[in-house]
């Protein structure tokens, strides 16, 4: 088995919450490319940045991030 990746469905999330990625950005405290790259798996948030959009959204955080083998 190889390492597993994350999963995420951030981006449904944040679209059915019906926020723009700079709105859910300054929600968590962070900048909305930061959003930008978690949505495009391009970078892996930090638990901090992880539990902070989940709370911006409303929603627990393993409802956004798990892990993918």
């Amino acid at each position: 088995m190889g390492d597993p990746r994350l999963a995420s469905r951030l981006k449904e999330a944040r679209t059915a919450a019906g926020l723009t990625q700079a709105e859910l950005a300054e929600r968590a405290g962070v900048s909305r490319k930061t959003v930008n790259t978690v949505e495009n798996g391009v970078f892996v948030p930090s638990t901090l940045l992880a539990l902070s959009l989940a709370r911006a959204l409303g929603v627990a955080v393993e409802d956004l991030f798990w892990l993918a083998d």
